[in-house]
């Protein structure tokens, strides 16, 4: 009788064994999936923040060169403007320089 106990016994144990191997593989394989959907997750957060970056990158992009666009054509205004300026005071005074040059170059000083 004694060896059937310990026989019983060890049939426990092997059985206890498997059980346990049983509700580790199922742990490991309930580790593997929250594993893989978390990475999932990650990787769709990743891809909605990337395109999300993306977009304020190209609105920013698109602003930033309306804004070039608009300053170019502010500066070339400003240009103009002072370029007709200098025009305008060089006709003015044109003929004074001349007379004040003539009567320097006409001068003879000893």
């Amino acid at each position: 009788m004694a060896s059937n106990s310990g026989q019983n016994g060890i049939q426990l144990l092997l059985a206890a064994e498997q059980e346990a191997q049983h509700i580790v593989n199922a742990a490991r394989a309930a580790k593997q999936a929250r594993l893989k959907q978390a990475k999932e997750e990650a990787e769709k957060e990743i891809a909605e923040f990337r395109a999300q970056m993306e977009a304020e990158y190209q609105r920013k992009v698109a602003e930033s060169s309306g804004d070039s666009g608009a300053n170019v054509y502010r500066l070339e205004q400003e240009t103009e403007a002072k370029i007709h300026h200098l025009n305008a005071e060089a006709s003015r005074i044109s003929n004074d320089v001349v007379q004040m040059l003539l009567r320097h170059v006409t001068s003879v000083k000893n």
